[in-house]
């Protein structure tokens, strides 16, 4: 009796079949097999229904065929697809194109990719959960409504291959509204005052370091000292000033452990740490979830599931977990009874486990040879935060000194640690700051004062981590949802990473979002947002139908985008400052927003002379640019000089980069700046082209104007515009011109090749 398991991934696949014997076919489907059409919407508007129609891949279609084959000489199907909204819609899918009704799936689910977890899954199997594909389904259609509706408005009304998404707009709205805090921040001077201090017989090891704390028993807040005038008063006060310790206080505290990871807690401490973005930890921890070759113990999945907002632990890992910290630590580091962690995140759904070991014996130092350096750090992560969770708090001494001079007092604090207990796991997080002992009234030596001049700084800007943070805080989107998002507004230009890996705004994010806000409100409001994050939860939990929801939203969206269609012009829409007026022409520059981004423009397109134009450069924004930096840019084309023959040398910049142009030949820039390059240096590029094009030249026919030329892919014949491919087996020095014709004309004939953008983006 042959079953056949199908699950989404060819390496999760090859996993599994790991496990179960020759009764089984284990396949993949390479994720999902049936979306939404498209070159179409693919949903019943118009008869209201919003009845979605779903078509195989195209570059499903092979796979398709196999599992239909494997269907035919299998006794029993299985689902196996991941244990969330859209794992459930996979099988959902996978049901309908093998003819299986979802009533009578055979479907399993399991956190991990062990032999244990396999074998209770395929011995507990249940039915495809509706509740669950409707809330995908609702989620898909609403991206499709809203990416298929505004994308385009977006095209006409700002520039094309624009996209906006229900979540990916809200988080782009997140980074430009912190950005224009940044913009908007007025730094403000504050200074400290730091004492180094003795006792009388100057026996400390170290001078005790203790920074000015109070004034008059009352605390100092940070802007408090917010001038030197008033440091230097102090400093005048103190002079020849007695100290004395105040004040000691001792205070035993413990430090319990976090729990174990959830996707977006994962995502932030892997930023955080290691500096990776969300996108590559996703990567990553994919990786460990469906399994590594580990030598002669053969295949397994090394973590559980990690699209999960859960910080449940299985009793398995429980009992496990206090096992290993029993044999490797000793008594004093096991709990009496599992620690368990109350769920705190908004809009929490899908029951899984949290992200941990599958097996926490597997420590990381006993499989690093098995694993790359990025691979090795996540699962380090992983594995130390889990097994953490169930070991004895630690224990630490925190002393606080105070030292009185006059009005003044001045803090030093300790810290020792009594036990360290989880944080074994975490050494270099321990600081020891040792005090030497001391007493309430002993006097102590002023070894010197240092005052430091500080500045307030800006919000820092977005990074993965607290991007996640800031939707997930709002309730916006779900854990499989937070790296696509980050990927696709740094894709779709919105954002740029920066060197420091934070996310800074785009000139077209400014535009675009400004246009939301004003237009189309609930599409980036943040408590909109979450409260249908919220119905899509609902749905899930068999609560509410998707239709309707979907109805309430749409209609108005639309009349709404209508209506905006028929008002906005695209001069409406773009943002468009004027820098300056230029002083030798009098007339006006402007920044604003074109069809291939920023630029500055100088004169206005009423008047008769054409107005000119320049692309803003890496790290300008049409917010900021200066009249300097825009003079700057207008300033090409120019001519450098002339060749003997008399021709001009004119440097620009076009659609493709920097250029050299004599007569009517261009000669590409690609390392010099077009700004300040020199003619003899212009004439260095120029030469060396015209020697590289030589080279190239196998053959020409100069009164036909045909030329055989060796390109990168290979000889080809050139008549001015048409290229002509010469056949493989042919040697194009044997060419002659009427053969050369031939293939000429047969080039002119095929169909020219277009180049097509993604039409939409949801």
């Amino acid at each position: 009796m042959k079953k056949l398991v199908i699950v989404e991934s060819p390496t999760k696949a090859k996993t599994i079949s790991k496990f179960l014997g020759k009764d089984y076919f284990v396949e993949s489907s390479f994720g999902h097999v049936r979306d939404l059409p498209k070159s179409k919407m693919g949903i019943d508007i118009e008869g209201g229904t919003f009845e979605p129609t779903y078509t195989v891949s195209k570059d499903k279609t092979a796979q398709v065929k196999k599992l239909k084959d494997l269907a035919l000489k299998s006794d029993e199907i299985i689902f196996a697809t991941d244990e969330d909204r859209e794992g459930e819609a996979i099988s959902w899918h996978l049901a309908y194109i093998l003819k299986v009704k979802p009533a009578n799936a055979h479907r399993i689910v399991f956190h991990e990719i062990t032999k244990h977890a396999i074998e209770e899954a395929l011995a507990h199997p249940r039915t495809i959960d509706q509740k669950l594909v409707d809330a995908q389904q609702a989620r898909r259609v609403l991206d499709r409504l809203v990416g298929y509706e505004l994308s385009p408005f977006l095209w006409k009304k700002v520039a094309r291959g624009l996209s906006a998404g229900r979540v990916q707009s809200v988080a782009v709205r997140l980074t430009v509204e912190r950005e224009r805090e940044i913009q908007a921040f007025i730094p403000e001077e504050y200074w400290t005052l730091e004492g180094l201090f003795q006792d009388e017989k100057k026996s400390f090891p170290d001078p005790m370091v203790a920074k000015l704390h109070a004034i008059d028993g009352k605390s100092l807040k940070k802007l408090e000292l917010g001038e030197q005038g008033t440091v230097d008063t102090i400093l005048k006060d103190l002079d020849g000033a007695s100290y004395v310790i105040s004040h000691i206080e001792e205070k035993a505290t413990k430090r319990t452990p976090p729990p174990a990871f959830i996707t977006s807690s994962l995502q932030q401490a892997a930023n955080n740490v290691y500096g990776f973005s969300a996108k590559q930890t996703m990567r990553l921890a994919q990786q460990l979830y469906e399994g590594i070759a580990l030598g002669s113990e053969g295949t397994t999945g090394l973590i559980t599931y990690m699209r999960t907002d859960s910080t449940n632990l299985s009793e398995k890992f429980l009992t496990e977990a206090h096992a290993f910290v029993q044999k490797t630590y000793g008594e004093k580091y096991i709990l009496e009874a599992p620690r368990v962690y109350a769920k705190k995140t908004k809009g929490a759904q899908e029951a899984h486990e949290a992200i941990r070991p599958s097996d926490p014996t597997r420590t990381p130092d006993s499989i690093k040879e098995y694993l790359d350096d990025h691979q090795f750090k996540l699962y380090s992560l992983i594995w130390k935060r889990a097994v953490a969770t169930q070991m004895s708090v630690a224990k630490l001494n925190k002393t606080l000194v105070d030292i009185s001079a006059i009005k003044y007092t001045f803090r030093a604090n300790g810290q020792t640690c009594v036990f360290d207990g989880w944080l074994a796991l975490y050494p270099e997080s321990i600081k020891h700051e040792m005090l030497p002992e001391l007493t309430e009234g002993q006097p102590l030596v002023c070894e010197t004062l240092k005052p430091e001049q500080h500045f307030t700084k800006p919000p820092a800007r977005y990074s993965d981590a607290t991007l996640v943070k800031a939707l997930e805080e709002r309730g916006i989107g779900r854990p499989s949802t937070y790296a696509p998002t980050i990927g696709t507004i740094e894709a779709r230009g919105y954002v740029e990473r920066l060197e420091d890996k934070r996310l800074k705004p785009t000139d077209i994010a400014m535009v675009v979002n400004d246009l939301l806000v004003e237009h189309f409100k609930d599409i980036v409001d943040y408590d909109f947002t979450a409260l249908m994050e919220q119905n899509l939860d609902e749905i899930a939990a068999g609560e509410r139908d998707w239709k309707p929801i979907i109805a309430t939203f749409y209609q108005p969206f639309h009349d709404n985008l209508v209506k905006k269609e028929e008002e906005l012009s695209r001069e409406d829409t773009l943002q468009i400052r004027e820098v300056g007026i230029d002083e030798k022409s009098g007339k006006p520059v402007f920044a604003r927003i074109g069809r291939y981004g920023p630029f500055v423009q100088l004169g206005d397109k009423e008047d008769e002379e054409k107005p000119k134009f320049a692309s803003l450069g890496k790290g300008q924004s049409i917010q900021t640019v200066t009249m300097e930096e825009a003079m700057h840019l207008l300033s090409l084309p120019k001519v450098i000089g002339q060749t003997e023959a008399g021709e001009d040398m004119t440097v620009a910049i076009g659609k493709f980069g920097p250029y050299i142009q004599i007569g009517k030949e261009y000669f590409s820039i690609k390392e010099d700046d077009p700004y300040t390059i020199t003619f003899e240096r212009a004439q260095e590029i120029v030469n060396a082209e015209k020697e590289k094009k030589a080279k190239a030249l196998i053959k020409a026919f100069v009164e036909e104007d045909i030329e055989i030329r060796e390109g990168r892919y290979g000889a080809y014949i050139k008549a001015g515009k048409v290229n002509a491919k010469i056949p493989k087996d042919t040697d194009p020095t044997t060419l002659t011109l009427e053969q050369c014709q031939v293939l000429i004309e047969e080039a002119k004939k095929k169909p020219k090749r277009t180049w097509s953008k993604k039409k939409k983006s949801e």
